[in-house]
């Protein structure tokens, strides 16, 4: 497929009727101290029993009056049940786009779950903000806010990234005032400053961003922890690129980022998902397929097509098959992928979802022996449930409906607002 007809291919899709996205600049927020909680399970608020869930799973209705983070329990088939929705005390916002349509973020990770923190962060595009939850293990879909929301120092945040032990929370800020900045978890005031981590991209921007070409994409740790990295868009014909910093002992970041190009045929690198054991990336590219990016002294970096695909953005590892899984928006398709120990990407085989569903935000949780692969689908306002029984055999077990809880629990969502997803699930 031609560039130019990839952008084509997503205007297709982004069809009217988004909420005003006006840019928004300020650092305090007016919310009420308490957490609003909507159950859409038609439990009371209060509840605090123990729950026979073994994980949760989490998006956010990015809704510019007021975001929510939205909980559902996993069960032990890895089927979901909603549970409750939080207030991040924050707001949503959408990036500018003609027409406006899902994805409003340009984005992958911008709520993100940490097993061994047993926390949950996200951003508030709208207030230019960060919120942090505790996330209660004996009942995941229970989230409580620790602290006040923090200043992201940035514009338009769009993407978390948290560090292996869950100490660490860094931003990707995507507007006008762009780059990184990071954070410390106090389990008490919740997110503190790290000094020398606040970063500039540089990157020729508006607030709310405007894209989805020439935007930021998503934040990421290396594998060792030792590198932060930051994933950016090109503008046809200008290919995009990787932003890497090094991380210091102490958190903080290199003054300057190293920047990385994908290899010939790359163009627009949206998430990115480590390779285990190889130092190198998976990133999907709308303008292609995906890009294997290798950080060794390798450099068997490469660029993959998908044959037939429109826009190909968001994915996920299986530890279980040792599969990569990619959603893209405009074919409603996953595609699952294989890169081998000589970093050679091949396609294994791709799974047609509901038309027209628009398939973006994507995350896999392990429950027992199995893998789920979970996919938020804003069009068609469901999360897709696929089992991935191995290697090529991932199956639709389960389609959740989210409009209708929604509705009765008194809480608004726009289907072009909706985004991110993350999973959490339980020790032992």
């Amino acid at each position: 497929m031609k560039v130019s007809a990839v952008f084509v291919c997503l205007a297709a899709i982004l069809s009217t009727g988004v909420a005003d996205a006006a840019p928004l600049r300020q650092r305090s927020l007016v919310y009420a101290r308490n957490n609003k909680v909507k159950m859409m399970n038609g439990q009371k608020a209060n509840s605090s029993s123990s729950s026979s869930a073994k994980g949760a799973v989490y998006f956010m209705t990015n809704d510019p009056k007021e975001n929510f983070i939205i909980a559902a329990d996993i069960g032990s088939d890895g089927k979901l049940t909603l549970n409750r929705a939080v207030s991040s005390r924050g707001r949503g916002s959408h990036g500018q786009t003609s027409p406006n349509g899902p994805d409003a973020l340009f984005s992958q990770g911008s709520v993100k779950a940490s097993a061994n923190g047993k926390i949950l962060a996200t951003v508030n595009p709208g207030s230019n903000t960060v919120s942090v939850y505790s996330i209660n293990e004996n009942n995941p879909s229970e989230i409580s806010l620790i602290g006040d929301p923090v200043s992201s120092e940035g514009e338009f945040p769009m993407s978390l990234a948290i560090n292996s032990n869950g100490t660490q929370v860094c931003v990707l800020n995507g507007g006008t005032v762009n780059g990184v900045n990071c954070y410390k978890v106090d389990k008490d005031v919740g997110l503190t400053a790290v000094p020398n981590t606040l970063r500039s991209l540089g990157i020729n921007q508006t607030t709310p961003a405007t894209g989805p070409a020439g935007t930021a994409s998503h934040v990421i740790f290396s594998e060792d922890g030792k590198s932060l990295i930051a994933s950016i868009k090109g503008t046809p014909p200008t290919p995009g690129f990787l932003a890497v910093w090094d991380v210091n002992s102490d958190g903080s970041l290199s003054q300057d980022f190293k920047k990385v190009a994908p290899a010939s045929g790359g163009l627009l690198p949206f998430s990115m998902t480590v390779i285990p054991g190889k130092n190198a990336i998976l990133a999907t590219d709308a303008g292609l397929g995906f890009d294997v990016f290798d950080f060794s002294s390798g450099n068997k970096s490469s660029a993959v097509p998908i044959q037939g695909q429109s826009a190909t953005c968001w994915s996920s590892f299986s530890k279980k098959t040792g599969n990569f899984y990619l959603t893209d928006i405009g074919t409603a398709t996953v595609t699952e992928v294989n890169v081998d120990d000589n970093l050679k990407g091949s396609i294994v085989k791709q799974y047609p979802q509901k038309a027209g569903s628009a398939t973006i935000d994507n995350d896999i949780a392990s429950i027992g022996n199995n893998d789920f692969l979970y996919v938020l689908a804003p069009n068609a306002t469901q999360i897709d449930v696929l089992s991935l029984d191995g290697a090529g055999q991932a199956k639709s077990i389960q389609t959740l409906d989210i409009a209708g809880p929604a509705k009765a629990a008194g809480l608004s969502i726009d289907p072009f607002n909706l985004q991110g997803m993350t999973s959490f699930v339980k020790s032992g």
